[in-house]
């Protein structure tokens, strides 16, 4: 993530001249103080890897981003388009309040929540739920200095699970080889990470796709890269396929074959946006199920070129 600026001096001067209590090295801000600076930061990015204790509220796991804005609580829950959904923002999600020293939060979908906050040092926020015993970890930017390529590719097996199937639209060079007759992939978070396979020919309808095959998939960074993937498919049967991933635009994946050479183009059908999708339940009869999707802490492993 890009170098994040300390909140203004102004806003400081605000918060610390009011009411305040401490407890050991962080600061809880209360009543006015609190509104300022949940409200101080465009973006809040939820650095899902520091959460901490043996609870969780759902909307905390599928969120990137937060933000506060009079009274209005937005997200970035999908990793499509982020940067330009709601001009970088993500998308209406509920409303919030500061009461009390506490943040509350009444989430449409997972309801009322209040949190603690402490004011952790560069500029960052712990958000404390004692009915669940969680605490997470949020870091603050400003819109023109946060990097939204950098968490797009650090996020990418989320990416491939926002669409209910990715078909199949070009095969270029290579040898010939099995894979050339799977026209359809999805992710799903299942068991962590699972992919459905199918042979199913070319424009098919998504009710009418047949998932031949199955199995684990994992992503890797690749050792001086930022925007390539190493993408393994783990059959059930014991096969193994290996890909140089590559994003070329927000509903685009191209699939370089390492052991053949060829390069295959798919394209995402059937986006699910978090929260908000409504989709035609006979478009979905066959579809592989993704409604489970949230964050999970990744330590990826990294490959070399």
């Amino acid at each position: 993530m890009k170098t994040l600026k300390h909140i203004s001096a102004l806003i400081l001067i605000i918060l610390f001249s009011s009411c305040t209590q401490y407890v050991e090295d962080t600061t809880i801000v209360e009543d006015v103080s609190l509104e300022q600076l949940v409200s101080s930061n465009d973006l809040w990015y939820v650095d899902y890897n520091r959460t901490t204790g043996n609870g969780e509220i759902p909307y905390m796991s599928k969120a990137f981003t937060l933000s506060f804005k009079s009274g209005i609580l937005y997200a970035n829950n999908n990793i499509a388009d982020i940067g330009k959904t709601g001009n970088g923002l993500g998308i209406d999600v509920g409303t919030y309040n500061t009461f009390n020293g506490l943040l509350e939060i009444n989430h449409d979908l997972d309801g009322f929540n209040d949190f603690e906050i402490s004011v952790l040092p560069n500029n960052e926020l712990r958000i404390y739920n004692f009915r669940e015993n969680v605490s997470y970890y949020l870091v603050g930017y400003q819109r023109h200095n946060f990097d939204y390529d950098k968490l797009f590719y650090d996020n990418i097996e989320y990416f491939l699970q926002e669409y209910t199937s990715w078909e199949k639209i070009t095969t270029n060079n290579g040898q010939p080889n099995n894979f050339d007759n799977e026209n359809y992939l999805a992710f799903t978070p299942e068991n962590n990470a699972t992919f459905y396979s199918s042979v199913s020919s070319f424009g098919s309808h998504i009710a009418d796709v047949i998932w031949d095959y199955t199995g684990n998939y994992e992503v890797f960074d690749i050792e001086g890269y930022d925007d390539l993937k190493f993408l393994t498919l783990f059959y059930d049967s014991g096969d193994t396929e290996e890909f140089e991933l590559s994003v070329i635009n927000d509903r685009t994946i191209r699939l370089y074959h390492i052991k053949t050479k060829t390069t295959y183009k798919f394209y995402g059908a059937n986006f699910v946006q978090f929260l908000k999708s409504k989709k035609n339940k006979k478009d979905l009869k066959n579809s592989v199920s993704n409604k489970e999707k949230k964050r999970t802490k990744i330590i990826r492993k990294i490959k070399i070129k």
